[in-house]
C-alpha cells in the first residue's frame, strides 16, 4: 500500500513538472489565414511541438486580430502575448537601424538586395537580439509598388490624392513630409472598406500584399516602379524564450530558422508571380517618365536624409549599406551587367 501511494505522489510529481514546464507561446500576425507564411508558421510551430515532446506550443493569432503594432508591443509589454510577427519597421523605436533596408529607393534590383543582406543580415539581426527580441532570420516581404484607383507616374501627382498610410507609424511620417502627401491613417484591417467607399485611392503595397488583402479588387493601376523594400521577422520576448531549457531554445531557433529560409525564397517567387496575377485581372500597369523617375528619386534621397536626421537610422549604418551597393554595382559594370 505504502509503495502504492508514494508511486502515485510520483506520478502526479512528476505531471505537475511537466505541466510547469510547458510552455505556449502566443504570438500575433497580420498575416492572413491559409497565407503561406500563417501555413509555414503553424507547420513550424507543429514541428516544435513534437521534436520538444509537446513541452513548447505556439499559439497564432493571425489576421490582426490583436491590434497594430502599437497594440500588440504593449501587449507583450504585460504579457498578454510573447511575440509577433512584425515588418521590420514595426520596432524602429525600440531597436535602432532596423528601417536600414526599407528606406525609399535604396535598392534597385533584387540582385542588389541579395549582396547587401548576405553581408547585413547578421548585423540587422543581432540589433533585435540586442533589445530584447529573439528572432530567426528575415524573411523579405518584397518591393511595394504604388497602387491607385488613379493613373499616378508622378510622385507630385500624389498631392490632393487620398493616400493611405499606416496609423500610429512614426516612418510614415517622415514619408509623408518628403513626398508632400496628406495621409489617411489608417489601420491595416480598415484599408479594404475605405477603398471601397472612396475614403482613400492610393495605397503602396506588395504584389502579394495586395492579393490577399484583397486591395487589388479596389484598385485600377499599379505604377512599375519599385519603392520601398520591405522584410519581416517572428520577433519574441526575449525573457519568455529564456524560460525554454537550453535544448529547447536549440529546436526553436533550428526549426524557426529554416522556416523563415523557405518563407524568405518562398516571397520572392510570389510576389513575382503576384505581379503577373495584377496586371492578368485588368489592373493597368503604367510607367514613368524619366523626368518623373528623377523626381520619385529627388524625394526618396529627401526621405533617406530624414531618417538620418531622425536616428531611426544611424549615418554609419546606411554608409554600410551604401558602400556595399557601390561595389556591387562596380562588380556589375565591370562585367557588362
Amino acid at each position: 500500500m505504502r509503495k502504492l501511494f508514494v508511486g502515485g505522489i510520483a506520478a502526479v510529481l512528476i505531471s505537475l513538472s511537466s505541466s510547469t514546464l510547458a510552455t505556449t507561446f502566443k504570438i500575433a500576425t497580420l498575416s492572413p489565414e491559409g497565407s503561406y507564411w500563417m501555413n509555414s508558421m503553424r507547420e513550424a510551430g507543429k514541428e516544435i511541438a513534437k521534436r520538444t515532446e509537446k513541452r513548447v506550443r505556439f499559439r497564432f493569432y493571425p489576421g490582426g486580430v490583436m491590434g497594430n503594432d502599437k497594440a500588440v508591443l504593449k501587449k507583450i509589454r504585460i504579457g498578454q502575448l510573447h511575440g509577433a510577427a512584425f515588418s521590420g519597421g514595426a520596432l524602429a523605436g525600440l531597436v535602432p537601424n532596423t528601417q536600414v533596408y526599407n528606406l525609399p529607393r535604396t535598392f534597385k534590383s533584387y540582385e542588389e538586395v541579395d549582396f547587401v543582406r548576405q553581408n547585413m543580415d547578421q548585423s540587422v539581426q543581432k540589433d533585435f537580439e540586442d533589445a530584447g527580441f529573439v528572432n530567426f532570420g528575415l524573411a523579405e516581404g518584397g518591393f511595394a509598388y504604388l497602387m491607385s484607383k488613379k493613373p499616378i507616374t508622378a510622385a507630385t501627382a500624389l498631392k490632393g490624392e487620398k493616400v493611405w498610410v499606416p496609423a500610429d507609424d512614426p516612418s510614415s511620417d517622415v514619408a509623408v513630409e518628403a513626398f508632400n502627401i496628406t495621409p489617411t491613417p489608417l489601420q491595416l484591417g480598415d484599408v479594404l472598406a475605405s477603398l471601397q467607399t472612396d475614403l482613400i485611392n492610393t495605397v503602396f503595397a506588395s504584389p502579394i500584399a495586395a492579393i490577399a488583402l484583397q486591395w487589388h479588387t479596389q484598385v485600377d493601376y499599379v505604377t512599375d516602379y519599385p519603392l520601398v523594400y520591405f522584410y519581416a521577422l517572428l520577433a519574441i520576448d526575449q525573457k519568455a524564450f529564456n524560460r525554454l531549457s537550453a535544448e529547447d531554445q536549440a529546436t526553436v531557433r533550428d526549426v524557426m530558422h529554416a522556416a523563415f529560409k523557405k518563407i524568405d525564397k518562398q516571397n520572392r517567387k510570389d510576389n513575382q508571380e503576384a505581379f503577373k496575377a495584377l496586371e492578368n485581372q485588368g489592373i493597368k500597369v503604367l510607367q514613368p517618365t524619366a523626368e518623373e523617375a528623377a523626381d520619385w528619386e529627388a524625394k526618396s534621397a529627401a526621405t533617406r536624409d530624414a531618417f538620418m536626421k531622425t536616428g531611426q537610422v544611424k549615418p554609419e549604418t546606411y554608409q554600410q549599406m551604401l558602400k556595399l551597393l557601390e561595389e556591387f554595382r562596380a562588380k556589375q559594370a565591370n562585367n557588362g551587367g
